[in-house]
């Protein structure tokens, strides 16, 4: 995985995430969302206040290949310790650890802004996006069975947890993410 870089992603990145992202959402139920953003959207989406990371995998002809993200699990409050994370590859650069590369660097990035949870759902089947989770240390502690229309079939979704940090008695505010690392 010499050739693959892992950076924060920038708005510049946002056309080639938008580009990424589109298939997954249009020809298939991995996304439930049907109308693929734009990459003005994705962009916005990126930018959205607090700042979580935004992460994408780059060739060495700085081709992005695919992104990975964080954004909060819930709108209460008492949820903002805990986070949900994605990842998402082009279809050609699947079954090459991109996931993988994606996912060890935006794991504990969460972790040292003081997220204790995360959280991931995953339409089935999608047996590589199961075995990506499980190698990272999620664990599967429910489906939602039937939960969504799309593509001509109800689809359920897995959800998975990972603990990043033992619960503290008195936690600290999350930090926001700066993308420059500072």
């Amino acid at each position: 995985m010499a050739d693959i870089r892992v950076r924060a992603a920038s708005p510049r990145d946002a056309e080639r995430i938008a580009a990424v992202y589109a298939p997954h959402v249009e020809a298939s139920y991995a996304s439930f969302e049907e109308v693929a953003p734009d990459a003005r959207e994705m962009a916005a989406r990126m930018a959205a206040a607090p700042l979580l990371p935004w992460l994408v995998a780059e060739d060495a002809e700085e081709r992005v290949l695919g992104f990975a993200y964080a954004a909060h699990h819930r709108v209460r409050r008492a949820y903002r310790w805990a986070c949900d994370v994605s990842v998402y590859l082009d279809a050609g650069a699947t079954g090459r650890g991109i996931g993988t590369a994606l996912y060890a660097e935006l794991l504990p990035t969460v972790e040292r802004l003081g997220y204790v949870q995360c959280f991931a759902g995953i339409a089935l089947p999608n047996d590589a996006s199961v075995a990506l989770h499980r190698a990272h240390g999620f664990a599967q502690f429910g489906v939602y069975r039937d939960v969504g229309f799309k593509l001509g079939a109800w689809r359920s979704v897995a959800w998975f947890q990972r603990t990043l940090a033992d619960p503290p008695s008195d936690p600290a505010e999350p930090k926001g993410w700066a993308p420059d690392g500072g």
